[in-house]
């Protein structure tokens, strides 16, 4: 860590994956705290997107299947209720679906640099381009939480540490390269889509990681734009 010090990095990221949606839970009945027989406000958008039934109404089977993919992504409460938070993450997914290999069909990701990691945090998607082309990815990622935004604007990566730990959470993150004080991409073993988000590093899973550690050096090119769901 006297290294880490002697840079003046202070390692904010942790592992901490964004919230798609920090929109209010609509609290179910107390009594229903393992799986709620309400139906939520998005019910009939997460049966659609559970491939279930489309009726509006909940059933043992929709509850089952709701809280099935709230314990896969860490939303709580996992009652398996329809609320906002779950349909956010649902939605966020769609829409990273919908990019398909043409992540920077919007180009603003500067294609004048050579090899760059790009991240568009409206997307909560990373990506490796060599000019307009496609190197790696996209891949989803969790970025900075309110409060603990992933700064925007054009990076370099700076410092790599295969093996860091967090001087300021103790926490491990694998595959560190930072590019912007203590915010850094590095592997988290939480899924992508896990509210409400990291404390400013771009966390990937452990493939992704491993793949921009063998594709990016120090001093390559960096640039993150857009502004994460509820931030």
């Amino acid at each position: 860590m006297g290294d880490m010090h002697r840079r003046g990095v202070v390692a904010v990221g942790v592992a901490g994956l964004v919230a798609p949606l920090t929109l209010a839970f609509t609290a179910a009945p107390a009594q229903a705290a393992t799986c709620t027989t309400q139906a939520g406000p998005y019910q009939k958008q997460v049966e659609k997107f559970l491939g279930r039934p489309v009726d509006g109404r909940q059933s043992a089977a929709d509850c089952q299947a709701i809280q099935a993919f709230q314990n896969k992504h860490g939303i709580t409460p996992a009652i398996g209720y329809a609320g906002p938070i779950t349909w956010g993450v649902m939605d966020l997914m769609l829409k990273q679906r919908a990019v398909g290999d043409n992540p920077n069909k919007d180009g603003k990701c500067p294609v004048n640099k050579g090899r760059i990691a790009c991240v568009n945090l409206s997307l909560q998607l990373s990506w490796v381009q060599d000019g307009s082309r496609l190197v790696y990815g996209p891949v989803p990622v969790r970025t900075g939480r309110d409060g603990y935004e992933t700064r925007t604007g054009p990076y370099k990566i700076y410092w790599r540490d295969i093996d860091h730990v967090s001087s300021l959470y103790h926490v491990p993150m694998p595959y560190s390269q930072f590019f912007s004080g203590g915010q850094a991409f590095h592997s988290t073993d939480k899924s992508m889509w896990n509210p409400p988000g990291s404390h400013g590093c771009v966390n990937m899973t452990t493939t992704a990681a491993k793949k921009y550690w063998s594709l990016l050096r120090t001093g390559d090119d960096v640039f993150v734009y857009g502004r994460k769901p509820g931030t």
